[in-house]
Formats: C-alpha cells, sequence, structure tokens
C-alpha cells in the first residue's frame, strides 16, 4: 500500500452547481484556483462539500470529476462516510478504484452509537479496502459519534491502512495523542482555522481549511510561516484568517462561501436545499469588508 503524508494546506473542496446539478467546468475552475494559490490536497464531498445532500451516484461522479482534475498534482482524499457501513464501503471502494489517494470517513451520523459499534463501522471498511488508505474524520459537530482517543489509537493499531486523522472537534488532544502512531508515519491534520498556528505549533502535519475555498493565499502563507517558525507572522496571519472567518462566518453559511468564490473570480452556483442562500445584501456587506482584509493579508 502507497503511505499517504499530507504536509501542508487541505482543502475541502465546495461543491460547484449549475440548475442544481454538479458543474464540471466551474470544478475545474474551482481546482486550478486553489491549486495555483498552493493548497497540497484536496477533500472533496464532506461538510463543506455539501457531501452528505447528494446521492451516491452524484458522489462517485464528483469524486471521479476531482481526481481527473487534480490530474496527480495533488492528492485528493474523498470523503465516503455515509449513515450505513454499507454505502461506505461502496463509496470508499470506488474512491479507490477511481484514482483517490485515500477516502476519509466520518462515523455514521443520526444514531447514537456505542464505542464498539463504531469501532466494528470503520473495521468493516478498514477491512473492505485493505490496501488503500483511510484517514479518520472526527466531526461531532454532525454526528452524536465521536473518534475518542482511544478509538482512533485502537483503529490506527490493528489496521496498517488507517494512515491519519482529520479532527474537527475544536480539541488538538486526540490529534496529538496519535500524531507519533505507525512510527510517525501517521497523518493529522487540524479541522478548526481558528488553530491552524496552535496546531502547527504541537507538531501536527496539515490543516483542512474550508476557509482555503475563498482565502486559499492566506491560509497558505499562514501554514508556511507556522512551519518555518515565524512565530510573529503566523500570529499576525492567525489573526487576519480569524477576521475573515468572522465576516463570512467560518463555513457556516455555505452559500456565502460560494458567493466569495463568485466575487473572486470562480463562479460555482449556489447551495442545494435544505440549505438557504445568503441575501444579496449579506453577500455585497461581506465582500466589502472582505476586500480590506484580502488587500492586506500577505503583505
Amino acid at each position: 500500500m502507497k503511505r499517504l503524508k499530507i504536509e501542508g494546506v487541505i482543502v475541502p473542496l465546495l461543491t460547484p452547481l449549475r440548475d442544481d446539478k454538479l458543474d464540471r467546468n466551474s470544478t475545474v475552475a474551482l481546482i486550478e484556483y486553489v491549486i495555483g494559490h498552493g493548497v497540497r490536497g484536496l477533500f472533496p464531498l464532506g461538510t463543506t462539500g455539501e457531501g452528505p445532500l447528494f446521492s451516491l451516484a452524484e458522489r462517485k461522479q464528483y469524486a471521479e470529476w476531482v481526481v481527473q482534475c487534480a490530474a496527480g498534482r495533488v492528492p485528493v482524499i474523498v470523503h465516503s462516510g455515509t449513515i450505513t457501513t454499507a454505502e461506505t464501503i461502496e463509496l470508499s471502494r470506488h474512491a479507490r478504484d477511481a484514482g483517490a489517494d485515500a477516502v476519509a470517513v466520518v462515523p455514521p451520523y443520526f444514531f447514537r452509537l456505542s464505542d464498539e459499534a463504531i469501532y466494528a463501522h470503520f473495521a468493516a471498511v478498514a477491512a473492505a479496502v485493505p490496501d488503500f488508505p483511510i484517514y479518520l474524520y472526527n466531526n461531532p459537530g454532525v454526528t452524536p459519534n465521536v473518534l475518542t482517543t482511544e478509538l482512533v489509537i485502537r483503529l490506527a493499531t490493528a489496521f496498517s491502512n488507517v494512515t491519519g486523522l482529520k479532527d474537527s472537534s475544536g480539541s488538538l488532544s486526540t490529534l496529538f495523542a496519535s500524531k507519533d502512531l505507525q512510527d510517525g508515519a501517521f497523518n493529522t491534520a487540524s479541522g478548526p482555522d481558528g488553530l491552524i498556528l496552535a496546531a502547527q505549533a504541537i507538531g501536527l502535519d496539515a490543516c483542512v481549511s474550508g476557509n482555503a475555498n475563498i482565502v486559499p493565499e492566506l491560509v497558505v502563507a499562514l501554514l508556511d510561516a507556522a512551519k518555518a517558525g515565524d512565530l510573529e507572522q503566523g500570529r499576525r496571519l492567525q489573526a487576519r484568517l480569524d477576521e475573515v472567518r468572522r465576516i463570512v462566518g467560518d463555513g457556516a453559511d455555505l452559500s456565502l462561501y460560494k458567493a466569495i468564490c463568485a466575487r473572486r473570480g470562480v463562479p460555482i452556483g449556489d447551495v442545494r436545499a435544505p440549505l438557504a442562500k445568503a441575501p444579496a445584501e449579506r453577500i455585497s456587506a461581506c465582500w466589502e469588508q472582505l476586500s480590506d482584509v484580502l488587500a492586506l493579508s500577505v503583505q
């Protein structure tokens, strides 16, 4: 199995839509935009990508497009988590066969599961794609089922293809505890953008940044400064990114993210219902504030 260890900014791609259908041309434009600004990995169909709102067929189609558009320039980690074990396995196998570099799997949502049930779910997925890298995806904001430190260590110890963790819980403790697993080859990626500098300070590998869809150059500059040990620059850029987060709501309104992409020259449509479309007045107000931040972000 080819191992994967990303050290940089991973972008959880927005999903371009036109008339509520997947839009390939806009997908190409978005991927060129973020790669051109230095992101090191693509993570389609997660929370920021509205993944659970798409059918299995749509998720497969979009995963194929992203792999094709990336063309090997950066790794592609496809989110394959669903509410059922069978569908998660189906999407994971498809991602592998489509040429993705890995999958990320969030614990099943809606029903509250015991730790043993969560373990059994991930064990079944790992066994179904034994030679394909799997990232555990801890995100208690979208599922009642939490990947505890004990579960992460147990899964990474039992399955060599469980090769990384993306944690959006708001805590860095499990990431820190797992960063030396598998003789240091385990890939660790922080989720919340407010913790990028802190995550780098404790030695994590990467960040998964929703705001990198709209200000990729700022997020990349922040991570580069942190990795270079430039604490003063890192603090300044983290503060600037926090200002962006305040202005746009830090991904709480994906329609606003998509509207800002359009203002930056990458029109990608709007969100799928039941997500709401941002009012035009709010978009204009946010863009006016954001323009000042963008002008100063990496000077």
